[in-house]
């Protein structure tokens, strides 16, 4: 059979599809996460990113007490990096010391599923499988075989202070005009301090230049013939990247080379008027750990609690992100870790992230994260959406920073946007067709 990655052709545009329904279980390479397993005296090692440290340890936490209580088994969580944790996994994948369960965004799987560095899963053990959301499910499949776990989603909004907001006489954004006369008025209200920014927008931060080239008619990448052809330099995107560039280089005050991983901080410092993140980093500028190199300990106040507030981005599609969890292939406790996936991805791990602001990874679910007070813009802005190109080497063009660099050069000045995206072109050109 030939080979082919089971990717909905309508990825980018459907966050609420509902994956097929079935079962995997054929296969006597599947883990059972249906199987009585008594793992005392064995510890699994799981492989999360920085978000559920810093966002919901309380979910990872419950999980884990509930995963021991089942098996008897220890879990050993070691929180990666977004910056460099695929070529740290690449690293490790190639040796047999390897983490039982990784996790990795819904735009980096399809790679890894291809080269089949994940164990087949038999989906029919996990709750709410027949009602996974495509965009998150859709990377797992391969010829009919489940690779991953479906473990949340997220939409980027618009958060803002309504307090800066009230005083400067602003009302809340409805346009994309209002959000720039906006951030001018705060400009100038609070000039005097050089350490304001009236837009929090890192260089970095390539899902928001994307969202901002989406949301002028552009996209990053397309299939012509056998071949992808990057397409920033065509007129929708050169338009989302100007504007992007204004809010990079006339509000942000801060380093153009940084990314967006540590803006819950920023604004919980009360420095910043707007940002744009996920829903639960509203939540997360308004509450930060007491100590911080204890990003899982007590959480204490910030000076920017209960004056934060989002909507959805006016004029601009939310990335339709999210994230997966998988077996590893080389696990050598492959039916532990496909039951420690399956409590932790389970309905009681959902209502838990929908509490702290994420979206759910399942259609029948998404209601009870609309009625939660502070996710109704998140679940606005997943309604409009945005996804990366689906090229098998797509994991690729984000390893190698090729759209980070191109934000970061447009917005310290070094290069001119049509320049900067004509070399990103280039690059991604060759990443993608390379054989």
């Amino acid at each position: 059979m030939k080979r082919r990655i089971a990717v909905a052709a309508t990825l980018a545009a459907t966050l609420i599809g509902a994956a097929a329904c079935g079962s995997n279980s054929d296969s006597s390479d599947t883990p059972n996460a249906a199987a009585s397993v008594n793992g005392a005296g064995k510890t699994i090692k799981v492989w999360l990113m920085v978000d559920a440290q810093s966002g919901w340890p309380e979910v990872v936490k419950q999980a884990n007490e509930r995963f021991t209580q089942a098996t008897g088994a220890q879990v050993q969580v070691d929180y990666q990096q977004w910056t460099d944790h695929l070529a740290k996994l690449d690293t490790t994948l190639a040796g047999n010391d390897v983490p039982d369960v990784v996790e990795l965004g819904n735009t980096e799987m399809p790679k890894y599923v291809f080269n089949q560095a994940f164990a087949p899963l038999d989906k029919g053990q996990f709750e709410n499988s027949a009602q996974w959301l495509t965009g998150l499910s859709a990377p797992c499949e391969l010829d009919g075989k489940t690779y991953c776990v479906p473990y949340y989603a997220g939409a980027r909004v618009l958060g803002y202070r309504t307090d800066l907001f009230e005083k400067a006489g602003l009302a809340a954004p409805k346009t994309y005009e209002d959000v720039i006369n906006a951030a001018k008025v705060l400009k100038e209200k609070n000039g005097s301090d050089k350490q304001f920014s009236a837009f929090h927008m890192p260089g970095k931060y390539w899902y928001a230049g994307m969202a901002w080239v989406h949301g002028n008619g552009g996209t990053i990448a397309k299939k012509d013939g056998d071949k992808w052809v990057g397409t920033l330099s065509e007129p929708g995107a050169q338009a989302g990247l100007t504007k992007w560039a204004e809010l990079a280089k006339t509000f942000y005050s801060g380093d153009p080379t940084k990314d967006e991983n540590d803006q819950a901080a920023i604004f919980s410092q009360g420095k910043t008027g707007m940002m744009y993140g996920n829903g639960w980093e509203l939540g997360a500028a308004q509450e930060q750990p007491k100590d911080p190199n204890n990003p899982a300990g007590d959480k204490v106040k910030t000076k920017v609690n209960g004056k934060v507030t989002g909507v959805a981005m006016p004029g601009i599609p939310s990335f339709l992100g999210g994230s997966n969890v998988a077996v590893t292939a080389k696990s050598k406790n492959a039916d532990l870790a496909a039951k420690w996936a399956q409590i932790f991805t389970d309905t009681k791990s959902q209502e838990a992230l929908i509490a702290k602001g994420a979206l759910p990874n399942a259609t029948n679910l998404l209601d009870k994260a609309a009625a939660v007070k502070g996710n109704e813009a998140t679940a606005q802005a997943a309604k409009e959406t945005w996804f990366v190109p689906m090229a098998p080497k797509w994991s690729d063009v984000e390893s190698a920073n090729v759209l980070q660099n191109m934000l970061v050069s447009i917005a310290s000045g070094k290069a001119t946007v049509p320049d900067a995206a004509k070399e990103a072109d280039t690059k991604i050109n060759e990443i993608l067709n390379a054989s």
